[in-house]
């Protein structure tokens, strides 16, 4: 019996260049919700960038943020279920060396803020106008003062192309993880982490959990949940790992 759905977003519920959910999704979240079942979204995207997306029932649901290292549960504003951070001097360090790579850009995240330290403005207009996020221009990495849970690289080459540059060191101190074409992100949590959290507060077995995603970053969510499903539009080496697959979330939701 499934109890929980844990769904990514860029790549599984949005796809493409879409950036507006469908509102046959918001329909069977509330059916589903009436039948016991709880929907999360789970997503390398901040709280509020998470609650602006999903506002028809933004207060009824938890939600699984910056890629496990941050949780809230229902309401408005939720509580924090559970949050993880990464070694300050650590961070800043991985920080400092994105920016030194000619075609990279790096994101800072605190638990409900994006911090930049822009060279070119296109990054700043991608977080703050298409992704939605709250964004704060810093000078340096040094000027943040909260905790920092995620650093991400934006690659405009492609993260696939960065990943061999940068996993080999900072993937011993943090997960590292492709989160799209162009993200690569670092944290010490991960959605496998932020689910636990999430289903330990909600008592939910593991077993009752149906994930949905098309990244590396979603794969520990997906081996914990199940009923793991993968996107048709994922790369095949994913697709591989996963018995059942789907074109839209929506397709799944209605048989359930």
């Amino acid at each position: 019996m499934i109890r929980l759905i844990a769904s990514d977003i860029d790549g599984t519920l949005l796809q493409g260049e879409a950036r507006a959910l469908r509102p046959e999704l918001f329909q069977e979240i509330r059916r589903l919700r009436e039948k016991g079942i709880l929907f999360c979204p789970a997503s390398g995207r901040q709280y509020s960038s998470l609650r602006r997306l999903f506002a028809p029932v933004a207060d009824e649901l938890p939600y699984l943020c910056e890629n496990g290292a941050v949780v809230y549960g229902a309401g408005n504003p939720g509580p924090v279920l559970g949050k993880t951070v990464m070694a300050r001097q650590e961070a800043l360090a991985l920080c400092r060396e994105i920016l030194s790579m000619e075609r990279c850009e790096v994101l800072i995240s605190g638990a409900n803020t994006s911090y930049l330290c822009p060279k070119q403005q296109d990054i700043v207009d991608h977080i703050r106008y298409f992704v939605g996020n709250n964004v704060t221009l810093v000078p340096s990495p040094e000027a943040i003062e909260e905790e920092i849970i995620k650093v991400s690289a934006y690659c405009r080459d492609g993260a696939r192309q960065v990943e061999p540059l940068l996993a080999p060191v900072w993937g011993k101190i943090f997960h590292c993880a492709v989160a799209g074409e162009k993200w690569l992100d670092f944290t010490l949590a991960d959605k496998g982490v932020g689910l636990r959290c999430l289903c330990e507060a909600l008592g939910v077995d593991l077993s009752e959990v149906a994930a949905f995603g098309d990244n590396d970053n979603d794969l520990p969510m997906l081996h914990l949940a199940g009923m793991p499903y993968i996107m048709d539009n994922a790369a095949p080496a994913l697709r591989q790992q996963f018995s059942l697959h789907c074109r839209r979330v929506e397709e799944v939701l209605r048989t359930l």
